[in-house]
């Protein structure tokens, strides 16, 4: 079955944008927008430098050293049989790419060549994560979007050494009823090219609504997390590349088809992302694999 959004809340935009009602009639229109040098190169080189000094200070138990992966099979065997990855909502965890470690969990390679990503709370336990979070210029760009009381629900350092990301829709993972309700911010900490695996979209796509869920499984299950329903065999002839610049942010629908090839450069894409739900007559699924704690409910993004 496909779920319908009901009409949801959402060009590249240049330094000195002002969000106007073209803007919002594109991202209605594509499910995603650009903005350009939305944050300077220091607050990259900041963010960069403060995941250096995480990474340098990292200890992960080998049997908690989950590989990442977007691949259905292998998301439910790496992740979904790991409460290292289900628990991780409320904390700083560390995620690596394949074949990085031995059957043993020990690093083949340099432990700041084996990450994946790092998720999924750096907006609520790091400082300079969460000052890039709820900085007054991200706050004024939700007011601008109409979000009366969102929320921060995660966030992801994402290194994109190797790793091509199949075409998704984040409300796979974070479902809300309403649907609609979701917005993915990226940040592109370094140019995002081509050949170093910037993000592709399909325009429009947001409007189809979705047919495939990422749910906990039910106690006694093999993994921890199931998938119901399929995703499309989607045309890559649909997808446009959205090659971005250092500082530049897209905001993302959460029902738009999006993806990222390889990075087949020697340069890394490194990107800072987190996504905000309009808590105002909305409900969080009780099923999404992502759940708030008492120890950290999902923060308001206005502060």
């Amino acid at each position: 079955d496909c779920e319908k959004s009901p009409g949801s809340f959402f060009l590249r935009v240049s330094k000195a944008f002002q969000l106007q009602s073209p803007h919002l009639f594109q991202f209605h229109k594509d499910g995603f927008l650009v903005l350009e040098q939305f944050f300077s190169a220091e607050e990259c080189d900041s963010m960069r430098r403060q995941i250096q000094r995480i990474v340098a200070e990292m200890e992960v138990p080998p049997h908690c050293r989950t590989a990442f992966s977007t691949r259905e099979e292998e998301q439910l065997q790496a992740q979904g049989s790991s409460d290292y990855f289900l628990t991780s909502g409320d904390k700083i965890r560390f995620f690596f790419e394949k074949g990085v470690l031995d059957e043993k969990g020990n690093f083949l390679v340099p432990k700041e060549r084996s990450i994946s990503k790092i998720g999924h709370a750096l907006h609520a336990h790091d400082p300079v994560f969460k000052q890039i979070t709820h900085s007054p210029k991200v706050q004024e760009l939700g007011r601008k979007l109409g979000l009366e009381r969102p929320v921060v629900v995660q966030s992801m350092y994402i290194f994109k050494s190797f790793l091509a990301v199949t075409p998704h829709q984040d409300a796979t993972f974070l479902h809300t009823e309403p649907l609609g309700r979701v917005v993915g911010f990226w940040i592109a900490l370094e140019d995002a090219t081509q050949e170093n695996g910037c993000l592709w979209f399909i325009p429009g796509s947001h409007t189809n609504g979705i047919t495939r869920r990422m749910v906990r499984a039910a106690s006694g299950a093999s993994t921890c997390v199931e998938f119901v329903g399929s995703e499309p065999a989607y045309d890559d002839k649909q997808f446009i590349p959205l090659p971005i610049s250092k500082g530049g942010l897209i905001l993302i629908h959460g029902e738009v088809v999006h993806k990222s090839e390889l990075n087949s450069s020697e340069s890394s894409r490194h990107a800072f992302t987190f996504h905000v739900m309009e808590a105002k007559g909305t409900t969080w699924s009780k099923e999404n694999w992502l759940q708030p704690t008492p120890e950290l409910p999902f923060p308001s993004l206005y502060t």
